[in-house]
């Protein structure tokens, strides 16, 4: 159906969905039509799912009514407290359908049989149609501008705009329509679209707020970058029959209450590591701290699991948290994950073929607890030395090493390696390499597969940036105009009384200022800055004080406790533990600082120090 009658509408906006429907056209979606007069429209079109289902001869009419029949009744607002948790659960059920099919017997005697609503092997087989201005009956009376349907089944909704109209009321209208108007229609849909020609396409999944709306960026494999690209480019890069199925297939998850799409730099480190993975070769994925590197490892990791019917996956940290906190991602998604006890453990694990994805502590490598670079031969020899005399690693293993460059290097690296012999090793890292580390990462692992660096990162609005202000802070009572500014800043609007009352604090001021201690002058320059400018000083801020140590932190914490500066904390690898100060006695100071440390982490956790248990309520907090 071609569609012609509505190009006598000369709006803006008219003109910009046209040339839209004009590239989806373009790209193979079939016109279903202008909806705006036609009645009963829905996000399951049963004649365009039932001509599909029929297209292979694959099913019985029974089959294909019932299966239908299915899908409809999942299709309607599932179970929950409010709207969203009802979207969510209903849009999640849908999900597992449209990926898995629905499995039944039509006779108790025979095997079951699935029904598949999109076939996944065979694009063609696949009907793709777009249609515009799809009214619909909710809460409210609303239309889509437009609505792209696989096989009948609604998967994506965009509001488009005029040039001048911000696409943020694009994203809101979509916003407004999930949650309150027409939150039927979005339980089959897949991503949420908002547009317009000059500040191009922002996209999402259903729930999601404006604030976490993307940006897509197309990846040039030559130059090895992504970039922006005309909205209608967008457009046509985003919705291409192959690539939006394979969104969907693998790049979709619901994590503890909330879906979630890729960013551009996670799918394309993602469909670079499957290049890599299916040459049978490693290498390293670059992405910045803050741009999803767990998230990214989990969809890799699926796709292996799916792609390769013997693939299994092995991911690396050296950090306790690390690995809790892989276990953790891998969980809120629903993925089963074995966290291993002890080298033992892990050996025992990899020799079987029950459970594909392993997690594990790096060290759990080594049998002493420190790395020596010299004698790698006789290390590795030792540590042969102790595995079954029956191991033998099974099944496709690709191995993720996170934090890549801090401890894979040298006999370590070597060891896995004579451990694993037909292993891939992918390296995750997001920290700047130093020359050093740069040179032995890429001699260990191979060559970069994906880079999203920070500045990148930066400028897609995906963490922030860092902004660096050399200080001098004044040491001694000299700086007394520093003192007088302060208490102008404090006074500013203020009556008489109010200035008696904070002659008091200034008072306070003074003695810190004149104070020796070096700690002391740094955390009143902080508290000075929160008082004086203006985003800080309305709570719009934060700010992050690098310690030499742990002890020093602790006592900058104090400090800032002291001066009624109360929204602080201190963040540190330090898990409280009282044996620690038992053993800490060396006959000098040691003990006295490892207590200071220590009662100022429960101070700061609010535990009593003589409260029963007070260590294992310390760690339970800490992991919170």
């Amino acid at each position: 159906m071609k569609h012609t009658f509505e190009r006598r509408i000369g709006d803006i906006e008219r003109i910009t969905q046209n040339k839209v429907i004009d590239v989806l056209i373009g790209l193979g979606y079939k016109y279903f039509g202008y909806l705006k007069e036609r009645e009963n429209n829905s996000n399951i079109e049963k004649e365009l799912l039932e001509k599909f289902l029929r297209k292979n001869k694959k099913y019985s009419d029974e089959q294909i009514k019932k299966a239908i029949s299915h899908i409809e009744r999942v299709a309607q607002l599932g179970g929950g407290n409010n709207l969203d948790e009802k979207l969510y659960n209903s849009n999640k059920q849908i999900y597992e359908l449209l990926k898995y099919g629905y499995s039944f017997k039509t006779d108790i005697a025979k095997q079951a049989q699935t029904v598949n609503f999109i076939d996944w092997n065979k694009l063609s087989n696949n009907d793709f149609y777009v249609a515009e201005e799809v009214i619909y009956l909710g809460s409210h009376t609303k239309r889509p501008d437009i609505v792209l349907y696989i096989n009948g089944i609604a998967i994506a909704v965009m509001e488009l705009k005029s040039c001048i109209v911000d696409v943020a009321n694009g994203i809101r209208q979509n916003i407004t329509n999930q949650r309150n108007e027409i939150t039927q229609f979005f339980t089959t849909v897949q991503f949420v679209v908002a547009g317009n020609e000059s500040q191009g396409m922002k996209y999402a999944t259903i729930l999601t707020p404006e604030k976490y709306y993307l940006t897509w960026k197309e990846y040039n494999p030559t130059t090895k970058k992504s970039s922006r690209i005309p909205f209608l480019e967008e457009i046509k890069s985003f919705f291409e029959p192959k690539r939006i199925l394979d969104f969907i297939e693998n790049f979709i998850v619901y994590d503890k209450g909330i879906k979630k799409v890729c960013r551009p730099n996670q799918y394309f480190g993602v469909k670079e590591s499957q290049k890599f993975i299916q040459d049978n070769k490693g290498g390293i994925i670059w992405h910045t701290q803050g741009s999803g590197k767990s998230l990214s490892m989990v969809w890799l990791a699926k796709w292996i699991k799916e792609f390769y019917s013997d693939g299994r996956v092995l991911i690396i940290t050296d950090r306790i948290e690390l690995d809790e906190q892989i276990e953790g991602v891998f969980a809120g998604v629903n993925e089963t994950i074995v966290r291993t006890k002890s080298g033992s453990d892990l050996l025992k694990r990899l020799n079987k073929t029950e459970d594909r994805l392993i997690c594990s502590l790096v060290h759990k490598f080594k049998k002493h607890s420190t790395e020596d670079d010299d004698n790698s031969e006789e290390y590795i020899k030792d540590l042969k030395n102790n595995i079954p005399s029956d191991f033998n690693p099974k099944g496709k293993i690709i191995v993720f090493v996170d934090e890549c460059h801090r401890t894979q290097s040298g006999k370590l690296h070597r060891a896995m390696k004579e451990l694993l012999p037909k292993a891939i090793f992918i390296g995750f890292t997001g920290t700047p390499l130093l020359k050093k580390d740069k040179a032995t990462s890429i001699e260990t692992f191979g060559q970069y597969i994906h880079c999203y660096k920070f500045d990148e990162a930066v400028n897609d609005k995906v963490i922030l940036g860092l902004r660096y202000e050399p200080r001098d802070v004044p040491q001694t009572i000299t700086n007394q105009d520093k003192i007088d500014e302060w208490f102008e800043f404090k006074t500013r609007g203020l009556n008489d009384v109010a200035k008696v009352q904070l002659k008091k604090l200034w008072g306070n001021m003074q003695t810190v200022l004149s104070s020796q201690s070096r700690l002391d002058k740094i955390a009143n320059d902080i508290i000075f800055d929160f008082n004086k400018i203006p985003r800080l000083a309305k709570g719009k801020g934060n700010a992050m004080l690098v310690a030499n140590s742990i002890l020093e932190a602790c006592r900058y914490w104090n400090i800032f406790q002291k001066k009624g500066f109360k929204k602080c904390a201190v963040i540190t690898s330090y898990i409280p533990n009282h044996q620690d100060v038992r053993t800490a006695d060396t006959g000098e100071d040691t003990q006295t600082k490892i207590q200071e440390q220590y009662n100022t982490y429960l101070e700061m956790l609010g535990i009593s120090n003589d409260t029963p248990n007070k260590d294992k309520i310390a760690q339970d907090k800490e992991k919170e």
